[in-house]
């Protein structure tokens, strides 16, 4: 009987460490500590760390207008607790740098990511932060530095953010959306010359679209979301005409955004990262 009992306690111990909890000294079940890693100088340039090392490898990038933080830990721990290894990722706001500042910051935490992981990392970025999941996928050679992207509520073409936020009964999120989107790009598309619609341009995914070369996408809006899914639909148009065969885009009732959407999706979501893994 003791036999037994010291396998079934070594078995739980096994399971508990694979899903982040540890055993203290009481014997009681605790989670584990997230470690918090930098990849660059700046106080934004940070990743938090959770699940055990070896699991496939899940980056999470917040949404928040490109202007302010949210808060990601509690998918970023029930998904450790799904079996990846998830890092929810940081970057500069658009109050410490213009675009395309943030791409940097993403790729450099890929880069580094993808030297401390078990192969190419999935991405799953909300809002702002689908904007930026769908750029990794989409910039270059996509596929070569992610293996999968879903975008929640992606604004994926800026641009027509900042068209949206101009209309007569535009909501007070499209307003702000509109004016966080002209300070991440430093300029007014409408009233400034070549180079700054070249920057506009640089900031949607579908102008970098190339097929094949892209990372597989899972693109999710609710119906009446106030980044509606035209974002996604032009861009899986484009992405499709040029051969991409594995881009899905869903729209499921209401009009939840970002992280709320995520709690409606979260099995769809799920599935498809484990598909992809």
């Amino acid at each position: 009987m003791r036999h037994t009992i010291g396998s079934m306690r070594r078995t739980f111990l096994s399971v508990a460490a694979a899903l982040g909890f540890l055993m203290s000294s009481s014997g009681t079940v605790v989670e584990a500590a997230p470690e918090t890693i930098r990849y660059g100088g700046h106080e934004r340039q940070t990743i938090t760390v959770y699940g055990v090392p070896g699991a496939p490898a899940v980056v999470i990038l917040h949404g928040g207008y490109w202007a302010e933080d949210a808060d990601w830990s509690r998918t970023a721990r029930w998904l450790a607790g799904q079996g990846f290894r998830v890092y929810e990722t940081d970057y500069r706001l658009n109050t410490d740098a213009r675009w395309p500042a943030q791409r940097e910051d993403v790729r450099a935490a890929l880069r580094w990511i993808g030297a401390h992981s078990a192969g190419r990392p999935l991405l799953l970025g909300s809002s702002a932060g689908g904007q930026l999941a769908l750029d990794a996928a989409t910039y270059g050679a996509g596929r070569d530095l992610v293996r999968g992207v879903v975008a929640l509520s992606p604004v994926a073409s800026p641009y027509r953010a900042w068209v949206d936020g101009g209309r007569p009964g535009a909501t007070a999120q499209q307003r702000r959306l509109r004016q966080e989107a002209q300070r991440l790009v430093g300029c007014d598309p409408d009233r400034t010359g070549p180079r700054c619609w070249a920057r506009w341009s640089d900031l949607a995914a579908h102008t970098h679209a190339s097929g094949a070369d892209d990372a597989p996408m899972l693109l999710i809006h609710s119906q009446r979301d106030f980044v509606p899914p035209a974002h996604s639909d032009e861009l899986a148009a484009e992405e499709r005409r040029l051969g991409h065969k594995d881009i899905t885009v869903r729209t499921p009732k209401g009009a939840s955004h970002g992280g709320a959407l995520m709690e409606r999706a979260d099995k769809t979501v799920l599935s498809w990262l484990k598909r992809h893994s």
